[in-house]
């Protein structure tokens, strides 16, 4: 079959004007072209074919209803659902206490765009706005209201943690349509991309050495400023009193308080760190509460910051971290504790340590906390293994009588540890902590419940990812966290939606 080229002659189409043509080009101005072919005709190729009736400019007598277009089984209709009956809306009604004044966008119609946005990925404020035009869920959802991307942006600003609320309401949802038991759970971090900029950041030795030359800067221009004083009102006009800031000057003295800002939060993290690593060797030594206190303040006056220390500009919360395909970016660490029955997340933090190390037992406590319990049988891997973690997990074992258990990965055994490939007999009274949990991992029951761990938690961080996206929009450590409750809670929301559409179980009333 062959096809003609349409092919505009160039350098000829400006003039054209819409009284010279009928179609998008004038005739006149475009060459059809006849490809070549391979010297095989077909004649007769659609002539006697009946297509289906295709009338784009035909005028409907009924107007068209958006939920006839809307399948019964589709999100929107389970997110709008639970707006409606499930979740409790107090707190965003109760925050408007005005009556004067523009009326606001019903606070349902937001959550619900928000809600579903959340939930496929789309996130910002303006992919939000054209996705209520553009896209028939969105539109429905929005009754074709159509919010502009100010009122989604400030409504999710002013109802942030609100939103993240949604991740408490969403898990109580599921636990009672019968998707959380707690008998099995796994914990991990992942890193969560941050809405900082690696072009704008810098070290500690290049910051300190810009923050001088700025100075100079400030300092001449000032100079030069009261020696053209007599010039300025030709330069700024008669309408202003003639002493505000030239632009350039302005702009050097705002990034001068910047890098002062960020010089002095290094500063302050380099001295923290020291004072903690201080007292922390002083309290193994076995010294009193006064003797460490008075090492930390020591080691934090003595305390200096690393040369390729980095502060960023855009979000000074986020840190440089490395990601899992191995490159180095700002993020912050989300933590979650993941149920085995239906993958759903009953515990999450964001923090901006690197490290996991340090987040077990914060963790511990906010899934007691969130669930009164911590789980039949508690995985997580070789990144929160230490031997303070180890003796926290051997006392919550004895504390708890059996009713709960701790299976961590012990990574590389110490010079001098060992654990055998097939434990046997009772276990040596001088045994560390790492052998002990070694021995357990090694028995054929602790194989088999450690095997489970990446299996119930890895796909949870994927999904995330894949629908929703790993990283947060809004900057600064505070926003970042609600914002990543909310990516946690419409995670859990979609477990139950999936889980209703494969069992018909309803959804939840009065909870």
């Amino acid at each position: 079959m062959k096809f003609r080229v349409l092919r505009v002659v160039a350098g000829r189409i400006g003039g054209v004007t819409s009284d010279s043509q009928d179609g998008l080009f004038d005739e006149g101005l475009v060459e059809r072209v006849e490809p070549a072919g391979d010297g095989v005709v077909e004649t007769g190729a659609g002539v006697n074919k009946r297509f289906k009736p295709f009338e784009p400019d035909a005028v409907m007598l009924v107007p068209p209803s958006l939920d006839e277009w809307l399948p019964g089984n589709h999100l929107a209709r389970f997110i709008a659902d639970l707006v409606a009956e499930e979740l409790d809306l107090s707190r965003f009604y109760g925050s408007y206490a005005k009556t004067k004044g523009q009326p606001p966008y019903d606070p349902r119609l937001m959550v619900r765009v928000l809600l579903y946005g959340y939930c496929v990925g789309v996130r910002s404020s303006r992919e939000l706005e054209r996705a209520c035009v553009d896209v028939v869920a969105f539109r429905w959802l929005a009754g074709q209201q159509a919010p502009d991307f100010r009122s989604i942006g400030r409504f999710r600003k002013r109802h942030l943690a609100a939103l993240g609320n949604v991740f408490l309401q969403a898990l109580e949802l599921c636990r009672a349509a019968g998707m959380v038991s707690l008998g099995r759970v796994a914990l991990d971090g992942t890193k969560v991309r941050a809405n900082a900029s690696r072009r704008k950041a810098m070290s500690y030795a290049r910051l300190s050495e810009k923050q001088k030359i700025l100075a100079t800067e400030v300092s001449d221009m000032l100079a030069d400023a009261q020696s053209v004083d007599a010039a300025e009102d030709a330069r700024f006009g008669v309408d202003k009193r003639g002493d505000e800031l030239p632009p350039e000057l302005a702009d050097r003295q705002s990034r001068l308080v910047k890098m002062a800002a960020a010089r002095k939060q290094l500063e302050d993290d380099a001295a923290a760190k020291a004072r903690q690593e201080a007292e922390q060797k002083a309290r193994d030594r076995g010294d009193d509460d006064d003797t460490a206190a008075g090492k930390g303040d020591e080691a934090a006056a003595k305390a200096v910051v690393r040369p390729g220390a980095q502060r960023n500009f855009t979000d000074p919360d986020s840190r440089i971290m490395k990601t899992a395909d191995g490159s180095f970016h700002y993020c912050y660490n989300a933590q979650a504790v993941v149920d085995a029955d239906h993958q759903v997340i009953v515990a999450t933090e964001l923090n901006n340590t690197g490290v996991d190390v340090q987040q077990l037992v914060p963790m511990l406590e906010k899934t007691r906390e969130i669930n009164g319990s911590l789980g039949g049988q508690f995985l997580a891997d070789a990144g929160y293994c230490s031997a303070g973690n180890l003796e926290h997990v051997a006392s919550l074992e004895e504390t708890v009588a059996g009713r709960s258990e701790f299976f961590i990965a012990t990574g590389r055994l110490k010079h001098g540890e060992q654990v055998p490939d097939v434990p046997r007999g009772r276990i040596p009274a001088q045994a560390t902590g790492r052998e002990r949990m070694g021995r357990k991992l090694k028995t054929k029951k602790g194989r088999a419940v450690y095997a489970r761990r990446k299996a119930i938690i890895e796909p949870v961080f994927g999904q995330i990812h894949t629908r929703q996206g790993k990283h947060v929009l809004l900057r600064g450590l505070k926003q970042a966290q609600h914002e990543w409750n909310l990516i946690a809670g419409c995670h859990n929301l979609l477990k139950l939606f999936t889980f209703q559409g494969n069992t018909g179980f309803p959804a939840p009333a009065g909870t």
